[in-house]
C-alpha cells in the first residue's frame, strides 16, 4: 500500500477565478470580527454595519478580482438613487450581483448623496453575496 497525502484545504484562494461561487459565499457569509463593524444610530435603534471600506477588504480575501460598477444614477427633486453592480470571478464564471443606494440630495449628513448612495448599493451587493448578510436579520 502506498502512502496518501491529502492537500490541505485552501483557507484563502490565492488569484481570482480560483474559488468555486458556494466556496466564496461560504465564507463571505461567516460572521465578521467586531474589529470590522461599526455602528449608527438609525430609527431610534444602534445598528451594526460594515463600512464599504473594510467590505473591500473581506472581499479582497475571500473574492480576488472582484469589481465594481457603477450602472446608473437617477435624481429626483430631492433624491439620489444608483444602482451598481459587483462581480466575482469565480470558478464557476464571472457572478454577479447588482443593488440600489439612495440619499437625499438636500440631507446634511456626513458624506455627499452620491458616494452615501454608492456605499449603500456596494454594500447590499456584497451582502447578496452573503457579506455582513447576518446584520440585515437584527
Amino acid at each position: 500500500m502506498t502512502a496518501m497525502t491529502v492537500k490541505p484545504a485552501m483557507t484563502v484562494p490565492t488569484k481570482p477565478g480560483e474559488w468555486p461561487l458556494f466556496l466564496i459565499v461560504e465564507h463571505l457569509s461567516k460572521p465578521l470580527p467586531s474589529s470590522l463593524l461599526e455602528t449608527k444610530r438609525l430609527g431610534g435603534k444602534t445598528i451594526s454595519y460594515i463600512p464599504w471600506h473594510k467590505a473591500c477588504l473581506v472581499l479582497d480575501k475571500y473574492a480576488p478580482g472582484w469589481q465594481w460598477e457603477v450602472r446608473s444614477i437617477h435624481t429626483t427633486a430631492g433624491d439620489l438613487f444608483l444602482v451598481g453592480r459587483l462581480s466575482i470571478p469565480t470558478s464557476d464564471g464571472v457572478v454577479y450581483r447588482e443593488a440600489t443606494g439612495t440619499n437625499s440630495l438636500t440631507e446634511t449628513a456626513y458624506g455627499d448623496a452620491s458616494s452615501n448612495a454608492e456605499s449603500m448599493a456596494f454594500r447590499r451587493a456584497a451582502s447578496k453575496f452573503g457579506l455582513a448578510l447576518y446584520l440585515y436579520d437584527k
